[in-house]
Formats: C-alpha cells, sequence, structure tokens
C-alpha cells in the first residue's frame, strides 16, 4: 500500500510539472479537499458550515503566522522549539504591560503593547539565534532550553494567574465579533486579491519571457487565475455567509487572517525576491559553498531566529487578544503544529528547499484535522496521536520525493 501512494505521487509529480504547476502544491490541495469531504460526511454536514470555517480560518492564523517563519529556520538546516512558550510568554508579558502599567483602554495602550510583545520576541529570537550562530550551540539544545526557560519564566513573571480582560481595542486583532472587516471591506480585499493574482501572473510570464525561460501555456495561466480567483472570492462568500449572533450582519473576514494574507505575501517576496532569502536557500542547500562565496552564515542565522521572534511576537498578540486574556499555559505544544505544517507543507528537515505559501496550506491541513476531530468528540490524546502519524507520513513523502529527484 506504501508503495502504491508513493507511486501514484510520483506519477501526479510528473504530470504537474509538464504543465509547469507546482505538483506538491497540487497534491497538498487534493489532500485537503479530501480531508473536508470527509469531515463534512462524518459529521453531518457539520464541518464546512460557515461558522466552523469561520472559527478555523481563526486557529489557521496563529499557526500559519509562525509557520512562515520556521520555514527559513528549517531550510537554513535549524530547528525552534521554542515558539509554543515564546507566544505563551509574550502574551503574559504584553497583559502586564496593559493591566498593570499603561491602564486598558488608553489610547497608547493597544499599540504600545503590540511594539512591546515585537521588540520582545525579537530579541529572544536574536539571542537563541547569537547562541546557535556564535556560541556553536546546537539550535535544537538551544531552543529546548528557550522553551524550559520561557514557559517557567511566564509563571514567574505573574506567579501563574490568568490576566483578563484586556483593552477593547487590542481585542480587535484577535478577530472577535467587531474584529473583522464586515461585508463591504470583505469584497473590496477580495477584488484587490484576484486583481494581484492576475497581475502576479502576467508579470511572471513576461519576465520568463524577456529572460528566455520555458512559459506554461496560455491555457494554463488563464486557467490559473481562474481557480485562484474563484477560491478567494468563494473564501470572502463563505466569511460574509457567518453572521454575527442575533442579527443579519456579516461578519466577513477576521483580522488575523487578514494579518496572515500580509505576513505570507510578504515573506514570500522576502524569501523568493529579496537577497536575504536567497542567501538562507543557499546555505540550508550547503553551508560549506555559502561561506565560500561569501555569505556571513552566522549573521544571517541571528536574523532567522530574531525573525521567527518577531512572526511569534504577531502570533502571540493574535492569540491573546482573540482570547482576550493571557495565561501561562497559552501556546502549549503548538511548536508541534508549527512544526508539522512546515514540514506538510513540503519543507525538508534536510534543509535548502521549502515554500512560504506550502507552510500556510500546510497549516490549513493541520488545523483542519484538529477541527474535525473536535467536531467529532476524539480525546485530546488521540488527536495528538494522529497528527503525529501524519507527520511521519509527510516526512516519509518528502523522502521520497527527494530520492525521485536524485534519480
Amino acid at each position: 500500500m506504501a508503495v502504491r501512494i508513493e507511486r501514484v505521487s510520483l506519477a501526479a509529480g510528473r504530470v504537474a510539472s509538464g504543465v509547469g504547476i507546482d505538483p506538491r502544491l497540487l497534491a497538498m490541495l487534493g489532500v485537503l479537499l479530501a480531508i473536508w469531504v470527509v469531515f463534512d460526511l462524518l459529521t453531518g454536514g457539520l464541518f464546512l458550515t460557515a461558522r466552523n470555517l469561520f472559527n478555523l480560518s481563526l486557529q489557521v492564523a496563529v499557526v500559519g503566522i509562525m509557520a512562515t517563519g520556521m520555514v527559513l529556520i528549517i531550510v537554513s538546516r535549524h530547528i525552534d522549539l521554542s515558539v509554543g512558550s515564546q507566544i505563551g510568554f509574550l502574551g503574559v508579558l504584553g497583559a502586564l504591560w496593559q493591566t498593570q502599567w499603561v491602564g486598558i483602554n488608553t489610547p497608547t495602550a493597544w499599540w504600545s503593547t503590540c511594539v512591546l510583545m515585537l521588540a520582545a520576541g525579537v530579541l529572544i529570537g536574536a539571542v537563541q539565534g547569537w547562541l546557535v550562530a556564535y556560541g556553536r550551540i546546537p539550535a535544537f539544545v538551544v531552543t529546548l532550553g528557550g522553551l524550559l526557560f520561557l514557559r517557567n519564566a511566564a509563571y514567574q513573571l505573574n506567579d501563574g494567574k490568568t490576566i483578563a480582560p484586556l483593552d477593547d481595542t487590542f481585542q480587535l486583532l484577535g478577530g472577535g465579533i467587531n474584529g473583522t472587516l464586515g461585508a463591504t471591506g470583505s469584497w473590496l480585499l477580495g477584488l484587490a486579491a484576484v486583481a494581484g493574482i492576475a497581475w502576479s501572473v502576467v508579470q511572471g510570464r513576461r519576465k520568463r519571457s524577456a529572460f528566455g525561460f520555458a512559459v506554461r501555456p496560455p491555457l494554463v495561466d488563464a486557467l490559473l487565475v481562474v481557480v485562484w480567483s474563484a477560491a478567494v472570492l468563494g473564501f470572502v462568500a463563505v466569511m460574509n455567509a457567518y453572521k454575527r449572533p442575533q442579527s443579519e450582519i456579516a461578519m466577513g473576514i477576521a483580522i488575523p487572517v487578514v494579518i496572515l494574507a500580509g505576513v505570507t505575501l510578504a515573506m514570500t517576496l522576502l524569501a523568493t525576491r529579496h537577497r536575504f532569502g536567497r542567501h538562507v536557500y543557499a546555505t540550508g542547500g550547503n553551508p560549506e559553498s555559502a561561506e565560500l562565496a561569501g555569505i556571513d552564515t552566522r549573521k544571517m542565522t541571528v536574523q532567522v531566529f530574531a525573525l521567527m521572534g518577531l512572526l511569534c511576537g504577531l502570533a502571540a498578540i493574535v492569540i491573546t487578544a482573540r482570547l482576550n486574556a493571557a495565561a501561562t499555559a497559552t501556546g502549549t505544544m503548538t511548536e508541534l503544529n508549527v512544526i508539522a505544517a512546515a514540514v506538510i507543507g513540503g519543507t525538508s528537515l534536510a534543509g535548502g528547499i521549502g515554500t512560504i505559501y506550502g507552510a500556510v496550506l500546510g497549516a490549513v491541513v493541520m488545523q483542519s484535522l484538529e477541527s474535525g476531530m473536535v467536531l467529532l468528540g476524539v480525546p485530546s490524546p488521540l488527536q495528538k496521536m494522529v497528527l503525529a502519524v501524519v507527520l511521519i507520513l509527510a516526512v516519509w513523502l518528502d523522502m521520497a520525493w527527494r530520492r525521485r529527484g536524485r534519480s
């Protein structure tokens, strides 16, 4: 059975590559569609309701934001096990800043809290990166120590007490009842995204032609624009179908989803269009050759971990605002979902290979599995067992893909 799955995967990859489409993306979309259909059948139509998909989008936002940074960490041949503890520590720190030092519902409360949490995240990431790069300590050891240190530091900050409520404006960043764009704003954002998709495909085709590279058939490009545009507009329609409690007012796209979209775009540009991203991939592919080419791999390592810390700060803002509370236990075991999302999305643990959009799609797959199992009443320990099996399967498929590439 395993051999058959591998053969089907490789055959599909050859077909997709023939028309210039990322085969891994097609495979991931097929897996996601299968998961949604199966869970919708098992839950009697509850999974694909507007309400559940809205909640799913909020769950994906937190994991997806951090998964985009984890891609660069793993691509550069490192790992960060402390991301879950970071969002717990940063959430408690931000909540204390609001409630005890600045005061909630003051003009500076929400934005000063965000600045503090982001700056603290960058500092934590930079310190860990320095220990890895200049202290020559393996990232596994450094971030495992960070996991233990930060989790207990969060407890020490406030004796393990939950801090609530938080600033009203700050809560909007979590995507609550008022933390959405509404119907009009969502449609405008959707139309802007469609225009961006069309522009990106046209520009990509033009640049490849200008440099003499092979281009996809025009029909394939047109089909891609239609399919992705339909997906975007369909998502907007579903989000608008979910109404506020006891009203007919559409919720629309939640602010955390907008943040995730912005992070995904920015990280994609950084990874594919910026010199920093090219250096990260070059280092992950062959560290010795990267150093001989003049890349400062130590400085780059510090920067990658600092960027991961920044994204942890952003994720901490979203989840703390969503819960309207900060607790020591927030983010426990989130590192499993983040690493799994990156690996399931095609990031190779051997380094040098991975995509930002793949990690976000991997986050959707992971959270879809969790959401479906929750609706089915599956016990939490069994949920983690299933996710562990999925992670192992993803790594096995990645190894099969790499063997195909070498052959």
